[in-house]
């Protein structure tokens, strides 16, 4: 009998976009086995209401309005009544805030179901690029300076511009807690630092100012597994053919605005120890199911943690496919892994002791 799998996309985030192109490739590739599958496509519009689609994609007029449910026997029902659903697993494909930041992993916690991915703890840890770097850095893996400022919170500017003037130009201003390049600024004099911070802090309440690695080499390791048996694919190399740095634009406007290399020309000593400070951080953060973690290069082939992503990119065309295709796996195969190891994270969870 075929699982019933749930694919979530959408979602309130600034990557709503994104996360709905990636579900179209999950969607599509699991309901290519329908000995194994079910697929119920959900869309999440940007106020958070559900929609059970035909087909996966953006909403349309015929999107049936549902609603999840604490019930025994259902986990998903329409708001008029006539459709009721006790799904197998969740397959969360949200980027960014409300989806990727442990709030929906909470609540898939409350609704008691399977649901592939990192849990609550990481995916909150993953998703504050402050935190992260704390617990990397903790554990040893370089990472860039840095300074946070609050939305709502007075900061010390002259202060500030003589911390950025020590580390050099430029310096990249960011939101904490959102991915996709959405509200990144590289900022190459004085003048432009104050406006940078006010437009990061229009998308979070925290907003980064990082010492910058002017013409970074970006690279990327894929992670996919659980515990000792977690896999690391190749490094890859992403060039930005539009823009100064590898922004939103260049990854998703602009036709032609990168480019991906996999495997990454660099010396394999160095890729064998950025493989394995990938997996250090997926640990340090409790990480499990899937992540990308990326580092920034400079022309001396230092390197450093930049952020991991516990929802990365899903489509064909994503870095995370990429990755391990090139590494000799079958992305089919990752995707059935996930949903075997979701259901065996549940069923562990499910075997603990509440009582004493």
């Amino acid at each position: 009998m075929s699982l019933q799998v749930v694919v979530l996309y959408g979602g309130k985030s600034t990557e709503h976009e994104v996360s709905v192109h990636s579900a179209q490739t999950v969607c599509r590739l699991l309901a290519a086995q329908p000995e194994k599958y079910q697929i119920f496509p959900v869309f999440i519009d940007k106020k958070g209401h559900w929609f059970l689609q035909k087909t996966c994609g953006p909403k349309t007029a015929h999107d049936k309005a549902i609603t999840p449910v604490l019930q025994e026997d259902v986990t998903l029902q329409s708001l008029d009544g006539t459709w009721c659903l006790k799904a197998d697993v969740f397959f969360p494909v949200l980027h960014g805030s409300n989806g990727e930041d442990g709030t929906m992993q909470g609540f898939l916690e409350t609704l008691d179901v399977p649901y592939v991915g990192c849990q609550v703890l990481a995916s909150a840890l993953g998703m504050d690029k402050e935190i992260a770097k704390l617990l990397a850095r903790e554990a040893g893996v370089p990472v860039l300076p840095y300074q946070v400022v609050h939305r709502g919170e007075p900061y010390a500017k002259k202060q500030l511009e003589e911390w950025v003037r020590l580390q050099g130009f430029p310096v990249f201003v960011k939101p904490v807690r959102l991915g996709s390049s959405v509200g990144v600024r590289k900022v190459k004099n004085i003048s432009e630092l104050h406006d940078a911070i006010d437009f990061a802090l229009q998308f979070d309440t925290d907003a980064m100012i990082e010492k910058g690695v002017d013409r970074a080499r970006e690279i990327f390791c894929a992670l996919y597994g659980q515990g000792a048996a977690i896999q690391c694919s190749a490094c890859g190399e992403l060039r930005t053919l539009a823009g100064e740095f590898f922004d939103y634009n260049a990854k998703y406007i602009v036709a032609g605005g990168c480019e991906t290399k996999v495997p990454a020309d660099i010396a394999e000593p160095i890729a064998r120890q950025m493989q394995k400070d990938s997996k250090i951080v997926f640990r340090m953060l409790r990480g499990s199911g899937l992540a990308r973690v990326d580092f920034l290069m400079d022309k001396d082939g230092n390197y450093y943690f930049s952020e991991i992503n516990t929802i990365p990119g899903m489509s064909e065309t994503s870095l995370f496919p990429q990755l391990f295709e090139a590494s000799g796996a079958d992305y089919p195969k990752i995707l059935d892994g996930l949903i075997t190891q979701a259901l065996l994270a549940y069923k562990q969870k499910k075997s603990l002791v509440l009582e004493h």
